[in-house]
């Protein structure tokens, strides 16, 4: 694949802008490439996102990461801001997939943290997206959990791998046992952890260490799907 040169971004000096992406290439030139969306509270820098995308990077995916414009707005002035209306979430979506596609060559993975990674879903058909890669999904919203939001994921045809804590409070594996998913998706449950995929102590696990086997699954994955 190609490979674009990085985005200087000085996220400390809140210069970002919407437009810009950035970019965290794999050492050895990877040979996929992840767009990854932040969450709904957190932005694409978060402690998160930031060791996903390295780790991602360490075993040789290039991720893109890029921020919705309510995030952006609040990097500017840093007031804290309900995430836009879904339909300008997903136009948001649409535009970055445009700008990654004719910039990169070879298999492109869209998906992201919770509501990112939700709005990918949405989108992942449409797009013609090689693969769907979902980390802590939203299932439902928090304290709904008669109310799921996993209608389309019944129907969804993109190959798709969702990472998920049995805890998470969004989510967790009882309750999405009990839906109905397509077959095209992949679920792999991290034990004791919650929606940021961080385990309770007494399990033995590290924080770290569920990053790094949720990295190993959607490598694997992509590996997978790209035959």
């Amino acid at each position: 694949m190609s490979n674009p040169p990085s985005t200087n971004i000085d996220l400390g000096q809140g210069q970002y802008r919407p437009a810009e992406l950035l970019w965290q290439h794999a050492a050895a030139g990877g040979r996929f490439t992840l767009i990854l969306a932040h969450g709904a509270g957190a932005p694409m820098d978060s402690d998160f996102m930031q060791g996903m995308a390295e780790r991602l990077a360490e075993r040789g995916v290039n991720v893109v990461r890029f921020e919705f414009a309510y995030m952006a707005a609040r990097r500017l002035d840093g007031r804290r801001r309900p995430p836009n209306p879904q339909a300008q979430l997903l136009e948001r979506w649409r535009e970055v997939h445009a700008q990654v596609r004719a910039r990169v060559d070879g298999p492109l993975a869209i998906g992201g943290k919770s509501m990112g990674g939700r709005m990918a879903s949405l989108l992942a058909d449409e797009l013609g997206a090689d693969a769907l890669v979902c980390l802590g999904y939203p299932f439902h919203a928090a304290g709904k959990p008669e109310k799921p939001r996993v209608g389309h994921l019944a129907e969804l045809r993109t190959p798709t791998l969702i990472v998920q804590g049995e805890r998470d409070a969004l989510g967790n594996r009882p309750t999405v046992e009990g839906y109905r998913l397509s077959g095209a998706i992949e679920l792999c449950w991290l034990p004791a952890a919650d929606h940021d995929l961080k385990p309770l102590k007494a399990s033995g696990f590290s924080h770290a260490q569920h990053l790094d086997r949720a990295a190993d699954a959607v490598v694997g994955f992509l590996t997978r799907m790209a035959g």
